[in-house]
């Protein structure tokens, strides 16, 4: 079991604070295509590669790393993330995982590279960093190169923090690793990402926010596979008002999202008070306490597909961000049990060497005579752990 750093206990205070408020449909607003961005520390970290490369033509503005590393870095097995992805016990081959970027979105698993171009990135190590070693962000640097101009990254190695988000004025003392995994270290770094990536921003609100947090319903999105069934977002007044809007999307890490640590990492990992002066819409997705430590799937412990358009986290994710650009809430579609021959006929399966595989996720399904239960949970795509 993967393990980024040790549990921490739980305030009774911040569990009401994350439950507090009943979660509600995810709303629609007025943003702009080419203001949507991505980040994300730890294993979100690597989440917010995941879904910058797999949805490049979405997350156009860019993406921000915090304690991450390459695409594919753990190619499916968990002794690898924990090893090479994380310790650096070994060299990340950087140069076949671009190759595999590449022919990926050639088969059109990922979208194309190509997008990347335009897009910009910042990253960001603590060099007292004791879980992701900055070896780690240095080939993440590496593989950004592959597909982003140098002069469209801004890479931060510089400052004394531990393995956490880091901020001006919140958490514990710069170099801690510790939950909830955020560091005071006289550094606003979710300012520097936002700015790297949307350019010059108003100045942030350090008083009162006008804008609200909101908890919103993710099981119209996904069940299971890891993932809680509220979200949260932040609302700036214009956006709520219907002025155009950025959107950012922030993957907290492990051990750290709201049935862990409550909502300290949703209000104060420093993101808001820049949101608020600035129309950016903030969606925060959360993973529960079934995903490993908390963690993001970035090594397969949920899907074979976890880096692929059709991985149900990436999906699930993809989909609430087409919803707040104004797409509408999935349609619940029904769990169909049939004998796999059957759902080949209807084209929710097909043949492969002999045995049946869902259309869409490709989950193995076994003999064509045996009996599987099936959902679409996205068009074209069928899962039967979707099914109860």
């Amino acid at each position: 079991m993967i393990r980024f750093c040790r549990m921490a206990a739980i305030t009774v205070a911040a569990l009401v604070a994350a439950t507090a408020v009943s979660a509600s449909p995810l709303p629609r607003f007025h943003i702009d295509p080419a203001q949507v961005s991505v980040s994300g520390l730890s294993s979100g970290g690597f989440m917010a590669v995941q879904m910058h490369v797999i949805h490049s033509a979405t997350f156009r503005a860019g993406a921000g790393i915090v304690a991450g590393g390459p695409y594919l870095c753990a190619q499916g097995a968990a002794y690898l993330a924990t090893g090479r992805c994380m310790a650096h016990s070994d060299t990340i081959p950087v140069g076949r995982l671009a190759a595999t970027t590449r022919s990926w979105a050639r088969e059109g698993r990922i979208d194309p590279v190509e997008n990347l171009q335009a897009s910009r990135v910042y990253l960001f190590s603590g060099t007292k960093d004791p879980t992701v070693r900055p070896a780690v962000m240095d080939d993440l640097q590496a593989y950004y190169l592959n597909f982003v101009p140098s002069g469209h990254i801004d890479y931060n190695r510089t400052l004394p923090a531990g393995h956490a988000m880091v901020t001006e004025d919140n958490g514990a003392a710069c170099g801690t690793t510790d939950s909830p995994y955020i560091n005071d270290c006289d550094f606003d770094l979710a300012g520097a990402i936002l700015q790297q990536l949307h350019g010059p921003l108003r100045a942030r609100n350090d008083g009162p926010l006008q804008g609200r947090f909101l908890q919103f319903d993710q099981t119209a999105f996904v069940a299971g596979h890891g993932m809680a069934t509220s979200g949260w977002l932040f609302v700036p007044q214009d956006c709520a008002a219907g002025m155009a809007c950025r959107l950012h999307v922030v993957f907290h890490g492990c051990h750290q999202n709201t049935a862990m640590v409550g909502d300290r990492f949703v209000r104060g990992a420093g993101y808001a008070r820049w949101a608020d002066t600035n129309r950016i819409v903030l969606l925060f997705p959360q993973t529960d306490t079934s995903a490993t430590n908390g963690c993001w799937d970035w090594w397969g412990y949920d899907s074979a597909l976890y880096a692929q358009k059709t991985g149900p986290q990436v999906r699930a994710v993809k989909a609430m961000v087409d919803r707040l650009q104004g797409g509408a809430l999935p349609i619940a579609s029904a769990c169909i049990t049939a004998l796999n021959t059957a759902h080949v006929s209807a084209g929710r399966a097909t043949y492969w060497w002999g045995m049946v595989i869902a259309a869409g996720s490709r989950e193995p399904l076994g003999w064509p005579f045996g009996t599987t239960t099936l959902k679409e949970v996205a068009p074209g795509v069928f899962e039967s752990g979707a099914c109860p």
